[in-house]
């Protein structure tokens, strides 16, 4: 692919990512099994975005996170918040909104 185009497509994966997570993390998720589990379901993303992305989320308090020491490895476990599971119900409203409006206007090509 041409760096243009890989542009087009980072930036319109970069929203999608963030609903992915809302919705995954309806679960109690930690960092790298929420990269596997988003690879497995078609978000490819790699820690360097996942990580901040999930700072920033609990930092805006759409994500709440609690240590587990249980196991030899301390894992730090995310959850969507109230207001996390409010915005990712928004966010997905709108993206079905939008996935009509794009079928739309391809079904007029046609």
């Amino acid at each position: 692919m041409n760096e243009v185009l890989d542009t087009h497509l980072q930036e319109l994966r970069r929203g999608t990512i963030v609903l992915a997570c809302l919705q995954l993390l309806r679960t109690p998720g930690y960092g790298y099994g929420l990269l596997e589990e988003l690879e497995r379901r078609g978000f490819a993303t790699d820690a360097n975005t996942l990580y901040p992305l999930l700072r920033r989320l609990e930092k805006q308090e759409y994500l709440t996170s609690e240590w587990n020491t249980d196991e030899a490895r301390p894992r730090k476990f995310y959850r969507t918040s109230d207001a996390g599971i409010r915005l990712a119900d928004t966010l997905t409203e709108e993206w079905r909104s939008l996935t009509t409006a794009i079928a739309s206007l391809t079904a007029e090509e046609n």
